[in-house]
């Protein structure tokens, strides 16, 4: 890399302030099939790869890095969010762990539905700040952890939601040791998926479904089917 472009990415680094490019670039609007939640969401002209800094040192302007997973609402969170406001109960004044929490749609739900505490795990440090920005918005109260939870026991909760937390190997093989030592813990876990390759279906449980688009993904806009299961103990032998 050219001592220019090093510059260059430094500077853009300075100067874009993840929370002012949020509020700045991506839009505030309803969650589709959640109209009680608006998220600051991508859209075509968000430029979103201007919030990135690139792993490589690079400033490849070719290159068009992988959207960041908080700029979107996935179907799993999505059905697990609505499921949360249909049936507040599942977790009124109980305290609450969003998992892989993204935007923090399934936390806000859970806020909005009355549980007395809710926690939110993200690793992305854009993802968080866009958090913050979205319980703000929707008038919640989120505490927001910013490390991968899942290699040690889990926080001190009731209730674990897991929304789209299945989308890859890697992912799966870190997070059900986790959701299993929750159960061991004697912490409920609710998982929210549209059937992703990696989904542990031996160990769930249908809670319920609900038709709820996809609009992170490549299948548009268009309601497809997800469902709300109870990440249960492994039976033995």
């Amino acid at each position: 890399m050219t001592e220019h472009a090093a510059g260059a990415t430094r500077d853009r680094s300075k100067r874009l302030d993840p929370a002012d490019f949020i509020k700045a670039n991506l839009r505030l609007s309803p969650v589709p099939s959640l109209p009680e939640i608006g998220l600051y969401s991508a859209h075509p002209g968000s430029g979103l790869r201007r919030l990135l800094e690139p792993d490589d040192g690079t400033d490849d302007e070719a290159t068009e890095p992988q959207p960041p997973y908080w700029a979107y609402a996935w179907a799993g969170g999505a059905v697990l969010a609505r499921y949360v406001l249909d049936k507040p109960l599942t977790v009124a004044g109980r305290r609450v762990l969003d998992l892989g929490a993204g935007s923090g749609l399934v936390g806000i739900a859970a806020a909005k539905a009355g549980a007395s505490e809710v926690i939110a795990a993200e690793i992305d440090r854009n993802g968080i700040v866009a958090l913050a920005l979205n319980a703000a918005a929707n008038g919640v109260a989120i505490t927001a952890i910013g490390d991968d939870i899942t290699g040690g026991p889990p926080p001190a909760v009731d209730l674990v939601l897991a929304g789209d937390v299945f989308y890859g190997q890697a992912v799966a093989q870190r997070v059900i040791p986790f959701l299993d030592r929750c159960l061991g813990a004697g912490i409920e876990v609710l998982v929210g998926d549209p059937g992703r390759a990696w989904l542990p279906r031996p160990r769930l449980r249908l809670r319920g479904e609900y038709q709820v688009p996809d609009v992170g993904g490549n299948g548009g806009g268009e309601p497809k089917p997800s469902a709300v299961f109870a990440f249960v103990r492994e039976k033995a032998g």
